[in-house]
């Protein structure tokens, strides 16, 4: 990695907070790494002869969907909360949850049912968790910066997908994969600890002088609300849902598509995967380099290339061109979230950043399991190269309508919430019925019309 490549995430390691939260930051992506083949490891342990594949399909929604649950039934209670302290309760929770795993494996007591269960509690406030994030940065950092920590953040993860897979392997052979997870509950454990440990009391002080009372807290679905106003952040929010949904059938036809189309080993079906995990992660380290550019912009044109890197799939090109090709689709994939965060991060203040953040986050963990729903019957129906090929089409043609979208006449000026200038300094900005100078208005406030 080169100086060079570096420069703009200069300033996120140089913030003293996010400086000494990083490595429990790096230390969890690596438990989730690990905990890809885990999770559906241990349930293929557990699951009685016949059934394996469906508590299979049960380990891996409980792991991520009852977020979308938690973010509408938590939001009264957790949506004034700071980002510090929304990350580090979704950590205490996630390793508390996951630690009990193999608590009950010691004490004889654990069967499919109560893991999918603890795997559904480690998930609760996951979506809050990711808010809490991306919070953080917003508080800590002006908004300059904000793509590239995001994009750091990022990194981390799309690291851990490549190192976590086979380091997992190496555990489970070694120890079971019953104590692949306690490692995981762990590294959450490291997380919460450094959630605990480097957010300084002044500043736990100061975001609690402005969030709302326990008993006098912002509706359960006031994130969504905030969103609804703003045709901005509901498109955003329309395109995001859009783009996942449409990528989820790859899930089924892709190793269809490798078996029956190609003729190929599940070696084959794993280079492509490694491909695109190490095209993300070189994404993941451009994306930084993009923080002068229109996010709306971007975002069209990160969906545009997406879909045009997925075409040679749907057209049966030999592996030697298809399997570069889906290592572009992972570098274009990369800066999509960070970007999409950084919009969001613009045209919400700190106060409602979290619910707007959390509501986000229970709608787009929905499209991808739902596109994927979807890819069965599609695969079986038409095969598995036409479904990859329809796919690739259509995303292709959402950017297109994303990109005349946003290249319309002050479109870019829907970026920015108020005037430039006194927004982008250091230090937390804040909304609320007391704005003062310089701080970043509510959603609510946006002109009427804006989108």
């Amino acid at each position: 990695m080169t100086p060079a490549m570096l420069l703009p995430y200069r300033p996120v390691f140089g913030q003293p907070v996010l400086r000494r939260l990083l490595p429990g930051l790096a230390t969890s992506a690596l438990g989730d790494g690990l905990a890809l083949v885990a999770v559906t490891w241990l349930a293929l342990q557990l699951a009685p002869d016949g059934q394996r594949g469906t508590w299979t399909a049960f380990a891996v929604a409980a792991y991520t969907l009852p977020g979308a649950a938690g973010t509408v039934l938590l939001g009264r209670w957790l949506g004034g909360r700071s980002g510090a302290q929304l990350a580090g309760w979704d950590a205490t929770v996630r390793a508390a949850a996951l630690g009990a795993i193999p608590v009950a494996h010691l004490a004889g007591v654990l069967d499919v049912g109560l893991y999918v269960a603890l795997l559904a509690l480690s998930s609760l406030l996951h979506p809050w968790g990711s808010a809490g994030r991306f919070t953080l940065v917003a508080e800590l950092l002006p908004q300059r910066h904000h793509l590239a920590a995001n994009a750091l953040l990022g990194v981390f993860g799309q690291a851990a997908t490549i190192v976590g897979p086979p380091l997992a392997g190496l555990l489970i052979a070694w120890v079971g994969a019953v104590w692949v997870i306690a490692v995981d509950a762990a590294s959450f454990a490291v997380l919460a600890v450094s959630y605990r440990l480097v957010v300084r009391d002044r500043e736990a002080a100061a975001v609690r002088d402005r969030a709302a009372p326990a008993g006098a807290g912002p509706s359960r679905t006031s994130g969504f609300r905030i969103i609804a106003r703003d045709r901005s952040l509901l498109g955003l929010l329309s395109l995001s849902f859009a783009f996942f949904f449409l990528f989820g059938p790859f899930y089924v036809a892709m190793p269809v598509h490798v078996t029956d189309d190609l003729r190929a080993s599940a070696g084959t079906l794993a280079a492509y995967y490694t491909a695109f995990g190490v095209g993300s992660l070189v994404g993941g380290l451009l994306t930084g380099h993009l923080r002068g550019w229109p996010l709306r912009t971007t975002l069209a044109g990160i969906v545009v290339l997406f879909g045009a890197a997925l075409m040679p799939l749907g057209l049966g090109a030999p592996v030697v061109l298809s399997l570069p090709a889906f290592a572009l689709a992972g570098l274009v994939w990369a800066p999509y979230q960070p970007t999409a965060t950084a919009l969001f991060q613009r045209r919400a203040g700190t106060v409602d950043l979290p619910r707007v953040l959390a509501a986000n986050g229970a709608v787009t963990v929905l499209a991808v399991p739902l596109g994927t729903m979807l890819g069965g019957p599609a695969t079986a129906a038409f095969g598995a190269r036409p479904t990859l090929l329809a796919c690739a089409v259509t995303i292709l043609a959402l950017g297109l309508v994303a990109a005349v979208s946003a290249a319309r006449p002050g479109a870019q000026n829907t970026e920015r919430t108020g005037p430039a200038g006194p927004h982008d300094r250091p230090g937390p900005q804040t909304t609320g019925p007391h704005d003062r100078p310089g701080r970043v208005k509510a959603p609510d406030r946006v002109r009427p019309g804006a989108s």
